[in-house]
This record gives C-alpha cells, sequence and structure tokens, in this order.
C-alpha cells in the first residue's frame, strides 16, 4: 500500500524508511541549550491541505524544509518525506528516531 493518500489514524502497511537523528546541542540568543534538528513540518489534521505550501494529498505530518548541514540532512531525511511515527517526546531526547514514507521509494 501506498502511504501517500492514507487516512491519518487507519493502519497502514507500507514500505518505510528508519531514520535515527542525533540534534545538536547549540546555545541560543538568550543563552538556553537547545537541541537543533534542521528541518520544518507542515501538514497535519488541523491543516487544510489546501492552503498548504505544496499540494499534499493527505492530511499526513511532512518535512517541508531541510536546512543545509544539519542533523536532519546527516540522516537522510529529504523534503516532502512524509513522516509515520516519532518517538513520544521529540524535544526531550537527543536521538530522534523516524519512520517515514518517500515517494519516490518503491514499495
Amino acid at each position: 500500500m501506498n502511504a501517500y493518500g492514507h487516512v491519518a489514524g487507519l493502519p497502514i502497511e507500507c514500505l518505510s524508511i528508519a531514520v535515527e537523528l542525533h540534534k545538536e546541542q547549540l546555545v541560543d540568543e538568550n543563552g538556553q541549550q537547545v537541541l537543533r534538528v534542521g528541518f520544518k513540518i507542515g501538514g497535519g489534521i488541523d491543516q487544510d491541505p489546501s492552503r498548504a505550501h505544496y499540494p499534499y494529498p493527505d492530511s499526513g505530518i511532512y518535512i517541508t524544509q531541510i536546512e543545509p548541514d544539519s542533523p536532519a540532512e546527516r540522516a537522510g531525511l529529504r523534503q516532502h518525506d512524509k513522516i509515520l511515527r516519532a518517538v513520544k517526546y521529540i524535544k526531550k531526547y537527543r536521538v530522534l528516531h523516524m519512520l517515514v514514507a518517500r515517494k519516490d521509494a518503491s514499495g
């Protein structure tokens, strides 16, 4: 089955890519320790897909931007990857384990 066009919350069997992303620890402009991942997301069930910057086929969570030389780029994430699963506490842990679907991956 294809992950694109899938209805969120329903079970699915599809090819997925396991990603292990090691966050960078930085100090922000306020002197606070922050963990950087280097990507932005869009979509979700609370966003109208017709108003998105890119016409995604469903209400999934998609990676909309990858920062150059970032942990996300080094982990192999790509723009428009669909996030299928991530750890419960994304901000809490230094390593982020994710499953993503990629449009050009066969399956």
